[in-house]
């Protein structure tokens, strides 16, 4: 397979490693595609030959090179290029989400269901040992029919802070987190269940980041970015971007090109997205979702509990159990790999039985093994997969749609129903 890639940022070096690497009999890297040459010339360099490069522009052109397209831009922009790339009949490797509006999912629908390529939306936590434990006790009936779901995530100051730093921070970008980052949960839950959405209600708001809440809290005199900063080096909410070599490379020496800042301070007006998040969802065969996203906690992890006719399932993560001062402020130092506190616990409570704790096996690597098994399946085929992890069109669309219901109903102060399996509003 000839790989092409388009949007260089720090996410694609999965993909684009790991055809250098262990799947790199797969298949070869072709071409390269962004708005930034530097981010481009880092690329090269990472890869070690001449590779044809190309502006977005250009991106028809650049299609005639290859068999499938790695689209890991703005999230904003990925529909513009899935669509391009389907109906041209290449394949399609995604990054979650899909995309970001309800338009945009039906014309890559429309798109997919036409086209002789393949797309494959790469929902990792999917293939996270522990979520992949989850989907196997429902489909054996270990609580019977689930009746009520509650997922709780909670992002800390130093992942969930960074959102509010970049270009996720701007509606228009990234649909908000309710799109961008809980397209992962409202995916595991349609996944688990093995249904789908049909009605969305929702209530957010922007209650710590931004520079109303800033002033509020006596936060005055902020800087607009980190680097050069006074604080820089301990204020905690400063992101000293020179400290790591990829980011550095990627953003601060690239920002001449397209101004792009990677480093905004998350207390300043630009900030258009919400940081506390609630949704009641209604499925399809009628379990009840109840979720929450916080994106300002003191500890990063999640909790799910699940209620059913036979018991009750229940899922507690901790990434990181307390947030060091230091590993906000260094990005070299804030790797959940090896966080301090960091455990997992999938308890069964089956009705008239003790609770049984469910062994869950981690292997090596992002996820606890997770990521290798996603890019098996997208290099090499997903095979027979029992618990069908490989993600296509309609799940991203699915995903995508609880999330954009969810902003709607947020913003209107009603219910938003959906049909056709989750995949568009009723009506």
């Amino acid at each position: 397979m000839r790989y092409a890639f388009v949007g260089l940022g720090h996410r694609v070096q999965l993909y684009i490693d790991a055809l250098l690497g262990e799947w790199g009999d797969t298949g070869e890297i072709v071409a390269l595609c962004d708005v930034n040459r530097t981010r481009i010339g880092y690329y090269l360099d990472r890869i070690g030959r001449d590779v044809p490069c190309f502006a977005p522009h250009e991106f028809d052109k650049m299609l005639q090179l290859a068999d499938a397209v790695v689209v890991a831009t703005v999230d904003a922009t990925h529909a513009r290029y899935v669509v391009a790339a389907l109906e041209a009949g290449k394949d399609v490797i995604v990054e979650k989400p899909l995309c970001t509006t309800a338009e945009d999912c039906a014309a890559i629908t429309e798109a997919a269901e036409r086209s002789t390529g393949r797309l494959v939306v790469t929902f990792n936590y999917r293939y996270s040992p522990r979520n992949s434990a989850v989907r196997r006790l429902l489909a054996d009936g270990a609580i019977g029919d689930v009746t009520s779901v509650h997922f709780e995530w909670v992002l800390d100051t130093i992942h969930g802070a960074d959102y509010f730093r970049r270009w996720h921070r701007d509606r228009a970008n990234s649909g908000g987190l309710l799109v961008h980052k809980s397209t992962h949960h409202f995916d595991l839950v349609n996944w688990w269940l093995a249904d789908t959405a049909r009605s969305v209600y929702a209530r957010s708001a922007l209650r710590f980041y931004g520079a109303d809440n800033a002033c509020a809290r006596g936060l005055r005199d902020r800087p607009g970015r980190a680097h050069g900063a006074p604080g820089l080096g301990t204020d905690p909410y400063l992101l000293d971007i020179s400290a790591d070599p990829r980011l550095k490379r990627l953003y601060l020496d690239a920002e001449h090109e397209d101004g792009y800042l990677r480093d905004q301070d998350v207390f300043d007006d630009g900030v258009t997205i919400e940081d506390n998040m609630a949704v009641l969802v209604g499925y399809s065969r009628g379990a009840m979702l109840t979720y929450s996203l916080n994106a300002h906690g003191p500890f990063e992890g999640y909790r799910v509990a699940m209620n059913g006719t036979a018991g009750r399932l229940e899922l507690e993560v901790v990434e990181r159990a307390w947030t060091p001062p230091r590993a906000a402020i260094d990005p070299t130092a804030a790797d959940k790999a090896h966080a301090p506190g960091a455990s997992e616990r999938l308890v069964l409570h089956r009705h008239w039985s003790e609770p049984e704790e469910i062994a869950i096996s981690s292997g090596a690597g992002g996820h606890g093994g997770g990521d290798a098994l996603m890019l098996d399946d997208v290099f090499r085929g997903a095979g027979e997969d029992p618990l069908g992890r490989q993600a296509g069109h309609r799940a991203g669309v699915a995903s995508v749609m609880v999330g954009v219901s969810a902003n709607l109903s947020a913003a209107s102060g009603a219910p938003v129903l959906l049909e056709d399996d989750g995949t568009r509003y009723a009506g």
